[in-house]
């Protein structure tokens, strides 16, 4: 049976780890720290430091495939699988491109698409100098690792420069600027891209984004076709421009002049694809394991009119409450996804819950009912 290693153990992982087994193929998940979401579902978990190299070579001995399902893993660890002969997908060469948003943004740039002024700072005084290029407000991003927000801060004046760089700068972490986007929407395309360079989109969706963290998914976005267009051209383009194999998430931004920019991307199933699942023929775990093997890609068409993805976020801490989804399965047409996350966190994505509907209103009526009555803590 052909196993699939995944490089990360969390929610994402999980749902690969779901759709492997409709393939009939095993996962083998190689997690930092025990007890993940995904490991829990597999036989094979491997559970120690991505870099060390006794414990990536025990890895290596089980898989026949490896993938990720993150980009906090360094791009080395991915060329060293390579090295020992296995087909890794994204290639170690994608990731460096993709995991450090700087490259990222000057790849996406050399390619032609359409980004927001950016530049690296290295200090304060440089965030004050952008400032006066690009004017207030300003985005400061940590370059790494950085995700739903932890990685991001929002400069509206030269006031929210010092908490902000202390917070993003910290143990010397490298940081970039970029130029506020007065966007009308946030977009998001997911597209897959398999070894022999076919390429699908799903539908552009829309995202409703609070405190940098997606709190709401609508599919498709209520967009005129030649903007449907535009954004899922771009977002194929920029897939194509790292050379990108499997599933990607390309997030955009929709301006008032009927403009698309390019955002940033994902190489990995993506929190905006998660209504895939239900929504469309062939889902988006299920597309990139496909992808990664070789195999044909699946349809990417909307099996509704409409769908409607609500995240369940952490609204305070405390222990995950087993009993959390009971009140909401009562909500006809909900489906509702829990990612076995033991504790709780303020803005912690705890799960999510997607309904179709004959338009988007109707789904979102639905999602949301059931998102109400899910009781994240005990």
């Amino acid at each position: 049976m052909t196993r699939i290693g995944i490089l990360g153990g969390g929610q994402l992982a999980q749902m690969l780890t779901q759709a492997a087994i409709s393939l009939g193929l095993e996962t083998v998940i190689f997690e930092r720290s025990p007890d993940s979401p995904a490991g829990r579902l597999t036989q094979h978990e491997i559970v120690g430091p991505w870099d060390d190299g006794a414990t990536l070579a025990r890895f290596a001995t089980c898989c026949d495939c490896v993938t990720l399902e993150n980009e906090f893993v360094d791009a080395g660890v991915l060329a060293w699988l390579e090295d020992y002969g296995l087909p890794v997908y994204p290639s170690a060469i994608t990731l460096a491109s993709i995991q450090d948003k700087l490259v990222q943004k000057n790849r996406i740039a050399a390619a032609g698409l359409p980004v927001p002024a950016y530049r690296a700072v290295a200090t304060p005084a440089e965030v004050l100098e952008a400032a006066a290029a690009l004017g207030w407000p300003l985005v400061l991003k940590a370059r790494r690792d950085g995700y739903d927000g932890y990685g991001n801060a929002t400069l509206r004046s030269e006031r929210d420069l010092g908490p902000a760089w202390e917070r993003l700068a910290r143990n010397g972490r490298a940081l970039l600027v970029e130029a506020f986007v007065p966007f009308t929407n946030e977009l998001a395309v997911m597209v897959v891209r398999g070894r022999d360079g076919a390429t699908r989109a799903y539908p552009v969706v829309e995202t409703v984004q609070q405190n940098h963290i997606c709190h709401v998914v609508r599919a498709p976005a209520p967009l005129p076709p030649a903007l449907t267009e535009q954004a899922a051209s771009l977002a194929v383009r920029a897939v194509e421009a790292v050379d990108g194999v499997g599933i990607f998430g390309v997030e955009l931004f929709l301006l008032a002049d009927d403009r698309v920019l390019y955002n940033e991307m994902a190489p990995r199933p993506h929190n905006s694809g998660h209504y895939t699942i239900e929504a469309c023929v062939t889902s988006q775990f299920e597309n990139h394991l496909r992808a990664v093997l070789g195999w044909p890609l699946g349809d990417t068409a909307m099996r509704s009119p409409a769908a409607v993805m609500v995240n369940l976020l952490g609204g305070r801490d405390g222990a995950s409450n087993p009993q959390a989804l009971r009140q909401a399965l009562a909500v006809p047409g909900a489906h509702l996804h829990l990612y076995g996350k033991r504790e709780v966190r303020v803005g912690r994505k705890m799960g999510h819950v997607t309904a179709l509907g004959p338009s988007l209103a109707a789904a979102e009526s639905t999602a949301r009912a059931a998102a109400a009555l899910v009781q994240l803590t005990g």
